[in-house]
């Protein structure tokens, strides 16, 4: 397995954390008669020699020896092999492009980078004959991981199709057989001119009386590959399926692992407890991609299932929807509401999962949060670093349920840092919670490594309710706090925003304001100051200053901020002009905004800002306010606005499958913002 793997020169190639020297020993790992020993072999495999699906000399140089492991038998364990190599190849067959995706390098590794992949998808298709030998192998585990690998390296369609037909003959192996549809699927989509009998094939295993797990195994790849062909009662069809194969014993996926300190097996006790009904369903659901109106109906069947494994898997394909595609979601969300009641803790947290990203689309589901929060005192994050997640997806939505936790929670010794953050979203109904919020800034200690997260969430939280009875706890960190305290800068700008609010409240720190003028938080500090003061005289400079420095200025900040002072910000527009054809998208968005807010002329405003909306989705909601405020004189851009709001896709769905935590959020408003501007016309 190994002959000339002291030969090859290591020590001269690299993987993700430097010298490629310990990779012979990685490799014989994998051979090892320990499970545990393969596992973690396996885990330094994708953690160093192909972390983050990157390819290296040292990942080139182990494709020989990882092709001689899979080929011995006697050797457990080759299934993860055999999907290394495919990651190695090319991960994704289904739109895989180097070029493309979401990879990164360094500017002057990027063209190695890219004939490192090259070339591993060169070798491996070289050494695809030994896949061929791999379709018949004992070990289920292996059939099963070999179709994918055989239709996306084998340059020989014709043969291809007819291994895949042949086993799918002879297999008898459920999940193996799954794999089989997954490999005609992708043949399909991959040779496109010679897809008819595979797709033939799909379609007759797709029908009475094969098993119901291999029924929608099929109907999902043909849903990618060939949805003329699907049934008219797809959604019905599937339902009733799910149902049929929810009543059959189910059989583990995979044999038993280890249970090791590697990231593979976080990964293995993290799936859900039915992870082939899991990729069944997931496989559908992308395939159906923007049809939400048969998602939702799948949805609400499978959350009407008998089947907590069904429910749960449903909940997690409720969550890529939800991020991706614009609807009304509010039945599918009330049945995720329901399973807060059941006594499976799985189902449970991943209901509480889903709601919690959802903010105010949690609605539906909020009395459910609320008897859940109100039976469940220990789940609030009382004494924790953590608020508890039923607690804040209740808050997240608006409901004022919520508050009575909150308070208690606030009330302890040591409160959850995220809580300040999480009060945001409750509105007036927070007010109560002011002065508690008050008590606990006052309780920050001035000079630990973690004073700023304690307090940033809850001068965020106060300075949303503008409680400015607050002013002298935000004194005291502002004046004793040390220089050399971790993120001192930062914790001085949130201390500044917050002191803004306060407006006319804020009059006892007029002078420690003024001192900030000079420092690397002026803006934050003469946005503030105006907001107390009112006194243009006094932040104008500042403002300019930070706009027009070439290299330690804020000109986006200083744009915004001068945006606010209105027509008394004049002698900024020559430079706010300027900066309204910024080649960076955001300094140009802010510019273009302020310049209305200062001089009301659309001219030079209109075409910065669609060049922006056009460049950059997240910059859209900044745009849309602007457009509100420029009433009938935006009316030129409202193409746009009218384009976004016919749009079935969120603004900020990542093609790459990335989201963040506050994307559905920002979407929502980005929807009221473009209502609000058409109707200010």
């Amino acid at each position: 397995m190994f002959t000339g793997i002291d030969e090859v020169d290591w020590a001269s190639m690299q993987h993700a954390y430097g010298s490629a020297e310990d990779v012979p020993g990685i490799l014989r790992a994998l051979a090892s008669p320990c499970p545990q020993e393969r596992e973690t072999a396996l885990d330094g495999m994708y953690g160093a020699v192909h972390h983050q699906g990157d390819v290296y000399d040292s990942t080139l140089a182990c494709i020989p020896f990882l092709f001689a492991l899979v080929t011995h038998a006697e050797l457990p364990d080759r299934c993860g092999i055999v999907e290394l190599l495919v990651s190695i190849g090319g991960g994704d067959a289904d739109g895989f492009d180097p070029d493309e995706d979401d990879i990164s390098f360094d500017a002057g590794e990027e063209d190695r980078a890219h004939d490192n992949y090259a070339m591993a998808r060169t070798a491996i298709r070289a050494g695809a004959a030994v896949f061929v030998e791999l379709v018949a192998d004992r070990d289920p585990e292996v059939r099963r991981a070999v179709p994918r690998a055989l239709v996306q390296f084998l340059d020989e369609p014709a043969r291809v199709l007819g291994l895949l037909r042949q086993r799918l003959d002879d297999e008898r192996e459920g999940g193996v057989r799954l794999a089989l549809a997954e490999g005609l699927g992708l043949f399909a989509r991959l040779h496109t001119e010679s897809a008819g009998p595979a797709v033939d094939c799909l379609t007759a295993l797709s029908a009475a009386p094969n098993d119901p797990g291999l029924r929608l195994a099929a109907l999902g790849q043909l849903a990618g590959c060939a949805p003329d062909r699907l049934p008219a009662d797809l959604v019905p069809t599937v339902v009733a399926l799910l149902r049929a194969r929810s009543q059959r014993p189910r059989v583990p996926a995979e044999p038993e692992r280890p249970d090791t300190d590697t990231l593979i097996s976080h990964l293995r006790r993290l799936r859900p407890a039915d992870e082939e009904g899991a990729q069944l369903l997931r496989t559908l659901h992308s395939a159906l991609d923007a049809r939400t109106t048969d998602r939702i109906a799948l949805l609400k069947g499978q959350l009407t299932s008998a089947d907590p494994a069904d429910r749960c898997n449903a909940v997690w394909m409720s969550a890529g929807l939800f991020r991706e595609w614009r609807a009304d979601y509010g039945e599918p969300v009330a049945l995720i509401g329901e399973q807060l009641a059941s006594d499976e803790a799985r189902l449970r947290d991943a209901a509480v999962s889903v709601l919690e990203s959802l903010f105010t689309l949690a609605v539906p589901a909020a009395d459910r949060l609320a008897t859940l929060v109100e039976a469940a005192p220990e789940s609030w994050g009382c004494g924790t670093t953590t608020l508890g997640r039923p607690l804040k997806a209740l808050a997240r939505s608006g409901d004022p349920r919520a508050v009575p936790a909150l308070a208690q929670v606030l009330a302890q010794p040591v409160i959850p840092n995220d809580i300040g953050y999480t009060i945001e979203y409750l509105g007036p109904a927070a007010e109560q919670l002011a002065p508690l919020l008050r008590e606990r800034l006052g309780d920050v200690p001035l000079d630990s490594p973690e004073t700023y997260n304690r307090a940033a969430p809850l001068l965020s939280a106060l300075g949303r309710l503008r409680y400015g009875a607050a002013v002298p706890e935000v004194l005291r960190l502002l004046h004793g706090m040390p220089r050399e305290l971790r993120f001192r800068d930062s914790l001085v700008e949130a201390l500044a925003r917050t002191l803004g609010t306060f407006a006319t409240d804020a009059r006892e720190a007029i002078p420690a304001l003024r001192e900030l003028l000079d420092g690397e938080r002026a803006v934050a500090a003469a946005t503030a100051l105006w907001s107390v003061t009112g006194d243009v005289e006094a932040v104008l400079s500042p403002l300019l200053r930070e706009l027009t420095a070439e290299e330690a200025g804020h000109p986006r900040m200083a744009a915004e901020a001068l945006g606010r002072l209105g027509p008394l910000a004049a002698p900024a527009l020559p430079e706010l002009r300027r900066l309204a054809e910024s080649a960076e998208v955001w300094e140009r968005t802010a510019a273009a905004c302020a310049l209305w807010d200062i001089d009301g002329d659309p001219e030079p405003v209109l075409p910065a800002l669609r060049s922006a909306w056009l460049q950059n989705a997240y910059t859209r909601g900044t745009i849309a306010a602007c457009l509100r405020r420029m009433g009938t004189a935006a009316a030129p851009a409202h193409d746009l606005v009218h384009a976004e709001l016919a749009a079935p896709r969120r603004h900020r769905a990542r093609r790459s499958g990335g989201y963040g935590s506050h994307d559905i959020l920002e979407d929502e408003r980005l929807l009221h913002t473009c209502r609000a501007a058409e109707d200010a016309t």
